[in-house]
């Protein structure tokens, strides 16, 4: 466990299994700097964990994961683009503890999942998801794209899904989710723990070293890999578009709530 205690996370270990959960259900988990480290931190920690073999992602209330949180976003919203750069790949860096944990991962999602929330579900191995659960990929309607968590999303769900909603901002179901390959299973409500216990019975019952081979065979044999370039292109991207014009409006007109200045 980390030298500081989480603020915005629960972390338990019952047996070989570690559950990290987002406990900030009064904001719907959404994130910011602060939750960004902590989850960096846990991930990397559960790593390093010897008597750990494999991790659950889950979250406390109604939803998984809402995206970014509000008060973050009123911050970010006058960053300049090297502000942004550092902001972005702090959130990158983590993104990329989730992914490269060589101990397998297990999304519990349990509620909606918005925005940068879909690249948290993207990014652990395996995703569990309750029937009721709505997704979005909402960063059009703010100006803004889903630079960051695109190399995950797009691994999961596909170059073809992603077309269709990065660009509509569409809301779908979990139905949907599972039928791209998001999420693995569906369940319902009162499914899900049995569901995710299975899963993790089987990680635990194999051999950790092949697992953790296993796991880097996916990633090391699947499409391009998640580099430094690629990250640090990603990065520039979500820079450069909170930086631009329309990005600070799309932004701006959601946190005052009114129409951005396309729609007028």
């Amino acid at each position: 466990m980390s030298a500081t205690t989480p603020t915005a996370l629960s972390i338990t270990t019952q047996g070989a299994i570690r559950t990290i959960t987002l406990s900030r259900p009064d904001v719907r988990n959404a994130f910011n700097d602060e939750v960004i480290a902590e989850l960096k931190n846990a991930f990397t920690e559960a790593a390093l964990a010897a008597d750990v073999r494999c991790v659950v992602l889950a979250a406390e209330g109604p939803a998984f994961c809402a995206g970014a949180d509000l008060n973050w976003m009123r911050r970010m919203a006058d960053y300049t683009r090297d502000e942004n750069l550092a902001d972005a790949g702090q959130l990158a860096a983590m993104l990329r503890a989730i992914y490269e944990c060589p101990k397998p991962t297990i999304a519990r999602v349990q509620g909606d999942v918005f925005a940068g929330g879909v690249g948290l579900v993207a990014a652990c191995d395996m995703a569990v998801s309750v029937d009721s659960a709505t997704y979005c990929l909402s960063e059009v309607k703010l100006g803004l794209i889903p630079a960051t968590i695109s190399p995950y999303v797009i691994r999961a769900m596909g170059a073809r899904a992603s077309h269709r909603y990065f660009l509509t901002a569409e809301r779908f179901s979990a139905a949907e989710a599972h039928r791209m390959g998001l999420v693995h299973e569906v369940v319902a409500a009162d499914a899900l723990d049995v569901k995710v216990a299975e899963l993790t019975s089987a990680l635990v019952s194999a051999s950790p070293n092949a697992v953790r081979a296993c796991k880097r065979l996916v990633q090391d044999v699947a499409e391009r890999e998640i580099d430094d370039a690629l990250v640090a292109h990603t990065v520039a991207g979500i820079a450069d578009i909170r930086s631009s014009a329309e990005g600070k409006e799309g932004v701006q007109s959601f946190l005052q709530k009114r129409k951005p200045s396309w729609l007028l």
